[in-house]
């Protein structure tokens, strides 16, 4: 009786879950093409940046480096007198995009300021000025902060760390008890594992949809509106999320026997199906789609993932219940498999990260002078430590000793567990990171770098970024906020770059005011070295306080 009621549970979770694979395939096949580029810049601009036309145009038009999306609200321009100059909303065919604008214009000088998305779901801010006739003071955007609050940032981060976090265990129970769990042992404590990875998965995908707009729009946490979600659940991005949790939905089906009792192949192969179509939303969503091999960077990058997830969600089994609960005939059996699981799983893992990170960074010279360059190898670093330690208990199951002595392999797996966490961090970090192929692919045609840091004083803190970070000209934006990150109104800025070991003096940094709380200058650094920037922020009639920093400049 109890079998024939078994029957039939099992057979409407292979429906549903194949019912749930039938409708990702459908939304990838609705989904909106996805361009292959990532971090646009603007290239050129009719009229150009700093120029002067004889008469008003009718439009502006502003061309990217790679095609865009718009960003509700956030492409503005600004007459002389402060008022908006801008007619109707701005019109997007691939990088190039038409803002109309009042032809019977008033002469002198207009701000343009816009914020759009790349391809690879991350934003692209920036102002530049044009005048009509004859220079005159710049005007101030008093438009909302078109860049997304600190917070933000940080919390699209920490989502994309519980993300791959819950896929680590998830995967790692679900695998073991499905080919290694010995049957004498409960399966209690891995299960709830299990689920508590497939809830930090779904809490990272929900997460991530909804920091997605105050990420891309600009504002705090709670500043989200239902056009900022429509323009993400219309993105690829929105859909590669809105996939991944019908996927998750569907496998909670089949996991559920799986994790309670030794499964059927059928199951367990739907749910592996499930699974790979589930990995394939990351690098959808992110950096590999945009690549220039968008098909070949994203099935690496899925295997890359899933690799990650088999071999460290077997560790964790291995060191928190199997080398615990184990008896030596056990473990003489399940160490040798696994031990052959990994090996395959860190090969995949190499070779799926070398083709990514060829397809990444390009060229030598782009991982030794970029952000994401020096993160990945840091993480190659990391990495090379663990596979020293795999190494060592790989050995001890050649020997045929870890079945006797499980407390050296516990260890060693303890350790690669503890450096894995920070891989797993710089993960998290390289994915919002620009990529290197693109931070060396200015315009310009110079080299490009990023300086960027947090200034604090008692009356607010100040974001400083400085780009490219090298000898020539540089373009720095200031960003004031309060101490409980709100954007702080400025009344007037003042900054200054000097090199005292080259015996430069200060040199005057020119600030044009963007919003209340963002100003933007260039700045010519005509050496290398230390250079102090000193920055004064006066934020009433009476307060003001001056912050200094040191910026690297090759």
């Amino acid at each position: 009786m109890a079998s024939m009621t078994v029957a039939p549970r099992r057979w409407l979770a292979r429906l549903a879950a194949t019912a749930g694979l039938l409708v990702t395939v459908v939304l990838l096949l609705i989904a909106p093409a996805t361009p292959a580029s990532a971090h646009a810049v603007l290239q050129s601009s009719s009229p150009a940046a700093s120029s002067v036309v004889p008469s008003a145009p009718a439009e502006v038009v502003l061309t990217f480096s790679e095609s865009v999306r718009k960003v509700p609200g956030k492409i503005r321009v600004i007459a002389p007198d402060g008022s908006r100059a801008d007619r109707g909303e701005p019109s997007f065919d691939g990088a190039a995009v038409s803002i109309p604008v009042d032809p019977a214009g008033e002469r002198g000088t207009y701000l343009v300021s816009f914020r759009v998305i790349s391809a690879d779901s991350h934003p692209v801010s920036g102002a530049f000025t044009y005048s009509v006739g004859a220079p005159s003071t710049p005007p101030v955007d008093s438009g909302d902060d078109s860049r997304a609050n600190p917070v933000v940032g940080n919390a699209v981060k920490v989502a994309r760390f519980l993300g791959y976090a819950g896929l680590v265990l998830l995967v790692g129970p679900a695998l073991v008890l499905a080919a290694l769990w010995p049957r004498r042992l409960s399966r209690r404590g891995p299960a709830r594992l299990a689920w508590t990875g497939l809830g930090l998965v779904a809490f990272a995908t929900l997460a991530d949809l909804w920091l997605q707009v105050p990420y891309t729009a600009g504002g705090g946490l709670f500043e989200v509106t239902g056009e900022g979600f429509g323009s993400v659940f219309g993105s690829a991005f929105g859909t590669a999320h809105l996939v991944r949790l019908g996927l998750l939905a569907a496998a909670a089906f089949l996991l559920r026997p799986l994790l309670a009792r030794p499964s059927g192949r059928t199951d367990a192969i739907i749910l592996a199906v499930l699974g790979g179509a589930a990995l394939l939303t990351w690098p959808l969503a992110g950096h590999p789609a945009a690549s220039p091999a968008p098909a070949v960077s994203v099935v690496v990058d899925a295997v890359h993932l899933g690799s990650m997830a088999v071999w460290l969600g077997g560790l964790l089994m291995l060191a928190g219940f199997l080398l615990r609960q184990a008896d030596e005939r056990e473990l003489g059996a399940i160490l040798p498999i696994w031990s052959r699981w990994a090996a395959l799983a860190v090969s995949a893992l190499l070779l799926a990260g070398t083709v990514q990170a060829l397809i990444e960074v390009a060229t030598f010279d782009a991982l030794l002078n970029t952000t994401y360059g020096r993160l990945l190898l840091a993480k190659v670093g990391l990495f090379a430590l663990v596979i020293a330690v795999a190494a060592y208990s790989r050995q001890l199951v050649r020997r045929r000793t870890a079945a006797q002595r499980p407390v050296p392999v516990r260890r060693a797996v303890l350790v690669e567990l503890a450096v894995t966490v920070v891989v797993l961090g710089l993960s998290a970090t390289l994915v919002q990171t620009t990529p290197a192929r693109t931070a060396v692919a200015e315009p310009s045609g110079t080299q490009a770098g990023l300086f960027s840091t947090t200034l604090s004083s008692p009356l607010f803190s100040l974001q400083v970024e400085l780009d490219p970070a090298q000898r020539g000209n540089n373009s720095m934006h200031l960003y004031a906020y309060t101490k409980d990150n709100q954007p702080q109104p400025v009344a007037e800025w003042r900054a200054t770059a000097a090199l005292p070991s080259a015996g430069i003096e200060p040199i005057e940094v020119p600030l044009l005011p963007l919003t209340d709380n963002h100003a933007y200058g260039d700045v010519s650094l005509p050496a290398a070295g230390d250079w102090q920037l000193k920055i004064t922020v006066r934020t009433s009639d009476i307060d003001q306080a001056t912050v200094t920093a040191t910026v690297p400049i090759r």
